[in-house]
């Protein structure tokens, strides 16, 4: 294990494509280095982690909220669990898309991290064809994401258009101050080089934003086993989204076909699912009407979750996947 070690923060907003970004870094990975990732989601559920484990990387999960508000102890418990358990060479950190960095940079960057970590260039993923959104634009997590970059990357070029990637180049090359760096790339493809060095550690325009959060009052709880609980289901609101989650026995067999079709369903920004289905076990990811289905390795359990910028019938969705029970 390298000390201090080697840590990086990859920011971006909902949907940008982090975790792809991640696992395309471990593919990287000199084969005499171990890498941990944290990864923190926006459910309790944690699809993101379960995604991860598939590369043999260390993965440590801060589910239920955005870690800038569980950036108190459970995420140093996780953390420190992390660190301990895989004795890593370089740490990569997944922060919630609907997060704000401003605590967690604070929290890193403390006096009992001081001499554990080394913190390299943060690196945040744009979507161009979000910058058409004024929602977007005015959201505080994206705009102080953006502001705590080191590095600026422009994702999904593949599928913007030349007026679309024209106005990101005009955008980013306005920001004050101006970035060490901005790159375009699509598919979440990252150079690993752009993780050395050190971070500037920019100034966030709102650091009080964390405090306006929603957020619950966050133990450090294990979840339940599947084995005595089979079907259970997780809710989560805040910043003006809400999920529903579920973990699931791996006996019960999803039908592949009804989880596309509910993956879909245009309420949801985003949905994600490890799962055993009548295909084999699959994640399924579906964000802004594209999808993706991808073989997986046998799991403990199916994990599935769904974010909408508006409430869900926790309820009738929970019936709907029901059904798909085969």
């Amino acid at each position: 294990m390298k000390q201090p070690i080697p840590t990086n923060l990859i920011l971006g907003f909902l949907g940008v494509g982090k975790t792809t970004a991640i696992l395309d870094l471990l593919k990287s990975k000199p084969e005499d280095e171990v890498w941990a990732v944290l990864v923190n989601e926006f459910g309790d559920v944690g699809i993101d982690g379960a995604m991860l484990q598939t590369e043999g990387t260390f993965v440590r999960e801060v589910p239920g909220g955005c870690m800038c508000c569980v950036a108190g102890l459970p995420m140093q418990i996780g953390l420190n669990q992390l660190i301990h358990k895989s004795k890593p060479d370089r740490l990569i950190i997944e922060p919630t898309g609907l997060g704000h960095p401003s605590q967690i940079l604070e929290t890193l960057t403390g006096e009992h991290y001081a001499d554990v970590l080394e913190l390299g260039p943060v690196i945040t993923l744009v979507d161009p064809r979000k910058l058409e959104d004024r929602r977007v634009l005015e959201n505080v997590q994206f705009r102080d994401q953006v502001a705590a970059a080191d590095i600026l990357v422009a994702n999904k070029t593949d599928l913007c258009t030349p007026e679309q990637l024209t106005r990101f180049e005009n955008w980013a090359r306005d920001l004050q101050p101006e970035k060490r760096a901005v790159f375009l790339t699509c598919q979440g493809r990252l150079r690993p080089e752009w993780l050395s060095g050190n971070t500037a550690l920019p100034e966030v325009s709102t650091p009080e934003a964390h405090h306006h959060h929603h957020h619950r009052e966050h133990g450090v709880d294990v979840p339940e086993s599947v084995d005595e609980n089979p079907w259970q289901i997780a809710e989560n609101a805040g910043q003006g989204f809400f999920s529903v989650g579920w973990r699931v026995h791996p006996d019960k067999v999803l039908d592949e076909n009804v989880l596309l079709a509910m993956a879909m369903d245009s309420r949801f920004v985003r949905f994600k699912a490890v799962a055993h289905t009548t295909q084999g076990w699959r994640v399924i990811n579906a964000v802004d009407g594209a999808l993706s289905v991808t073989e997986a390795e046998t799991r403990e359990q199916s994990r599935l979750e769904v974010i909408s910028g508006g409430a869900l019938d926790a309820p009738e969705l929970d019936r709907q996947l029901r059904q798909a029970v085969r």
